[in-house]
């Protein structure tokens, strides 16, 4: 169903850049003087490259010229379309039988499937195209090819298509997932490595696992998957948030959605099987602050254009191969900020994060510098049983980090020797009576600051009197003080009221 003029009738926004996105845009001016016709800009899910495309859309159109926003689907046309009202940016969509068709205006948004089935495009002096990744598709291949001159931006956070070196010549990047966290414009991930679907044997057909064997597999550990979520969000939010679920296929989401009502949770399920006016209605009912939904599923239909902001756990019960721009694209569902958000919890069903965990590691710190890289062609290596049960907590399955004590729930590994495991790796300890982890430790009084009543200043007291400093450098995540943490805070204590009776 088409959107009215009366949805679009909003209060009109200034377009009001960050830094790096005014960076980004002047990365890519360089660019064009430089002789780079054909760029991408690459940027986490949740930058703001939707900004960044409509302030080149509105300076262009400023200068005179003509413009096309390309994006993936047409219920993104008009999301896209509605933010471009909200800036008063002027514009007409470029699809028969849409209200808003209007092929004179100098801006236009258009899906590459009303672009596929035209004889010839509108004659345009500059093309954006959204999530490039998922767009290179033989027509817009050949439009490429036929027009060397017009000059063409890539928007996408995962540039790793085998054929996007083959067209495009640069790519801009000004600023990592690393530092869009530490800058609080995104939120981080805490991690859990829950129970996983098994893919041994499953037999693989265009380097992935069958779908078909794959999803009789994935409806093997519903009940896993449902109890996980539950056993979770109690330990980390005592409550549920808003989830999005990346199901194995449209017969193993029906079954999520009943198992999850078993529990007393509305969960939706939407595929390719449903209408767009019917995956819109849920999306949109799935955005209100009081919804009565629980979670979304899909297989994949939200791993691209889906950006609320409110979603604070992610769901991943679909085992990938080699696919890493998939596994980027679905965690990235809920790395947006929203008030009140403080982290994600990602619950991996599928063993996505060990497979790709090196491949994450750089693109998180180091972003993307080239075109051309092949992760997207490469078969992970299955991790094996000893490695996967090294690479999370015994007691709270969360994503071990490193060090001997497990940052979400508290548990000390417990050590053989002097050397302890982590996940693909021995590291040796300076010594078997190494030191608390301080993260760990000041995590415990963050729990105390957040759920038993404590001031910020009983905990910076108690901090310093453990260690002797200040806390520097250390995460605000709380996490459950275990039972080393209570004894000593309650000797503490003890302490304190003899001093103040002294």
């Amino acid at each position: 169903m088409y959107m009215t003029e009366l949805d679009y009738q909003v209060p009109k926004k200034e377009i009001v850049l960050r830094d790096y996105q005014s960076a980004s845009i002047d990365g890519l001016r360089d660019g064009f003087k430089s002789g780079h016709s054909r760029q991408v800009l690459a940027a986490a899910t949740g930058a703001g490259k939707s900004i960044i495309a409509m302030s080149m859309l509105d300076a262009a159109q400023a200068k005179g010229s003509k413009v096309m926003f390309i994006c993936d689907r047409r219920v993104l046309v008009d999301q896209f379309s509605k933010h471009l009202d909200r800036h008063g940016i002027d514009h007409g969509v470029f699809m028969s039988g849409h209200w808003r068709y209007r092929p004179d205006a100098r801006v236009q948004i258009a899906s590459i499937q009303t672009l596929e089935k035209m004889d010839s495009w509108p004659s345009v002096n500059l093309v954006i195209v959204d999530e490039i990744h998922a767009v290179m598709r033989k027509s817009l291949k050949r439009y490429l090819s036929n027009h060397p001159y017009v000059r063409v931006i890539g928007l996408t956070a995962t540039p790793f298509h085998a054929d996007l070196s083959k067209y495009f010549t640069a790519v801009t990047n000004v600023i990592t997932m690393q530092n869009l966290v530490k800058d609080k414009y995104l939120v981080p991930f805490r991690v859990f490595v829950a129970k996983e679907i098994d893919v041994s044997g499953v037999p693989v057909t265009a380097s992935e696992w069958k779908k078909d064997e794959l999803e009789k597999r994935g409806l093997q550990i519903v009940g896993d998957i449902v109890s996980d979520y539950v056993r979770i969000s109690e330990q980390v939010f005592r409550g549920f948030k808003k989830t999005i679920c990346f199901s194995s296929g449209v017969n193993h989401s029906a079954e999520l959605v009943r198992k999850f009502a078993d529990v007393g949770l509305n969960f939706v399920s939407i595929s390719y099987l449903d209408t767009d006016e019917f995956k819109q209605q849920v999306l949109e009912d799935f955005s209100r602050p009081d919804t009565q939904i629980n979670g979304v599923i899909s297989s994949d239909i939200l791993t691209r254009g889906f950006d609320q902001t409110d979603v604070e756990y992610i769901i991943i019960a679909k085992p990938l191969r080699k696919s890493f721009s998939m596994h980027v694209q679905m965690v990235g569902r809920g790395a947006r900020s929203h008030p009140n958000k403080e982290f994600c919890v990602i619950q991996d069903n599928a063993g996505n994060w060990l497979r790709f965990q090196q491949d994450w590691e750089v693109l998180f710190e180091n972003g993307v510098q080239t075109l051309g890289s092949d992760v997207d062609s490469k078969p992970r290596k299955e991790p094996t049983k000893k490695q996967k049960e090294a690479a999370k907590c015994p007691k709270c399955s969360a994503f071990w980090t490193g060090g001997d004590m497990c940052l979400q729930c508290g548990h000390v590994r417990e050590r053989k020797s002097n050397v302890i495991e982590v996940p693909g790796e021995m590291t040796e300890l300076k010594s078997a009576n190494k030191s608390v982890d301080r993260q760990a430790w000041w995590s415990m009084l963050m729990y105390k600051v957040k759920y038993a009543g404590w001031s910020r200043s009983r905990a910076l007291a108690q901090y310093k009197e453990k260690f002797g400093v200040w806390p520097r450098g250390l995460n605000d995540y709380p996490i459950t003080p275990d039972m080393t943490f209570e004894k000593w805070s309650k000797a503490s204590l003890i302490r304190y009221l003899h001093r103040k009776r002294a």
